[in-house]
């Protein structure tokens, strides 16, 4: 390992700085590793608008979506080879507190998103919690691994849905998780319709095979209604963060519908709760992903499950991140940007 690394500070403002750093040493129970990719995700673009500031402070290394190579180990792990192909599960839980002694360490409640309450991703050589690491397999290529992260946050969702094979599903707002989600659905075996209301979304969502519909121009139901035999679709994912999107959810669920609430909503939103009593509905809260979920999204993405040659959109290298923040926050066609960190991996 050499002793210096570059790393991307962002310094409030809409604004980052590329700066040399002290290579980081992995100590007891951690794993150090030479970052390949990182992708640029909804909470990084809050980050960049300043909506965060009291969280991520005045000086911090963002980041979570990444892929990259084990640099070093430190004392006590076992498992992982240099070189070895690896991604990293951002959670790490406090062991004590009510949802991790339950088992639910993916939302203690102390939990510490790393690269959003600590360093993370974009630098070169990122030290991480060895629990937090997995291994991928040898043949993936490194810019699809770095889709494992949001992959997984649909696997969770879909997993918690308790979508069955031939169920038809209505994922409401086709943004990057809402289309992630949707391929995660179809990959499990639901008839999936996108409903979006941006148009350059929905041709990306057209041109990986999905049927959509914009409810701007079609009314929303009456599709459904005609996909589905008038019985509506027994999973629905609100991943829109609208109140309109919250409008529909209970407008477009059949029978006994699960309803998934994917998106994390600004203001609190006006829920029809008659439509629960009417239907007999039941709505599901997700947050994040498990162990599993990780495994899962691993697999899916060898598998070819999820489109990831038209699912990214722009690449740009770590020198580049301000641009590659300023193009992403006014491009109304990027699905994922990668920030590619590693010169050499």
């Amino acid at each position: 390992m050499s002793n210096q690394i570059n790393a991307a500070y962002y310094r409030r403002n809409k604004s980052f700085v590329v700066e040399p750093a002290p290579s980081p040493l992995p100590g007891d129970g951690e794993v150090a590793i030479r970052i390949a990719y990182c992708g640029i995700c909804g909470t990084d673009m809050h980050i960049y608008h300043g909506n965060m500031d009291a969280r991520v402070g005045e000086s911090r290394i963002i980041g979570h979506e990444m892929s990259g190579v084990v640099e070093a180990v430190g004392e006590g792990v076992e498992g992982f080879d240099l070189g070895e192909k690896v991604v990293v599960r951002p959670l790490d839980h406090c062991g004590e507190c009510p949802a991790c002694e339950a088992g639910h360490t993916h939302i203690c409640h102390k939990l510490k998103f790393l690269g959003i309450d600590t360093d993370g991703a974009m630098q070169e050589i990122w030290v991480v919690p060895a629990h937090t690491v997995h291994a991928l397999p040898d043949d993936m290529r490194l810019d699809h691994a770095a889709l494992i992260e949001p992959v997984a946050v649909a696997c969770h969702d879909v997993r918690l849905s308790d979508l069955k094979e031939g169920e038809d599903v209505v994922v409401i707002g086709g943004g990057p998780i809402g289309v992630l989600v949707a391929m995660v659905a179809r990959d499990a075996g639901g008839n999936v319709v996108i409903s979006e209301v941006n148009p350059n979304r929905l041709a990306i969502a057209q041109k990986m095979g999905f049927d959509t519909v914009n409810p701007i121009e079609t009314d929303l139901v009456e599709f459904v209604n005609a996909r589905t035999g008038g019985k509506g679709a027994e999973v629905v994912f609100e991943v829109s963060g609208s109140q309109p999107g919250v409008d529909a959810m209970t407008t477009v669920a059949a029978t006994r519908g699960r309803i998934v609430m994917v998106a994390i909503h600004a203001q609190k939103p006006t829920v029809d709760m008659f439509q629960f009593f009417w239907r007999e509905l039941k709505l599901v809260g997700v947050r994040v992903y498990e162990p599993e979920d990780y495994e899962k999204a691993i697999a899916i993405i060898a598998s070819g499950g999820v489109d990831a040659v038209t699912f990214i959109t722009d690449v740009a290298p770590l020198d580049d991140i301000q641009a590659a923040f300023e193009a992403l926050d006014r491009s109304p066609t990027a699905m994922k940007s990668l920030i590619k960190v590693g010169k050499d991996v």
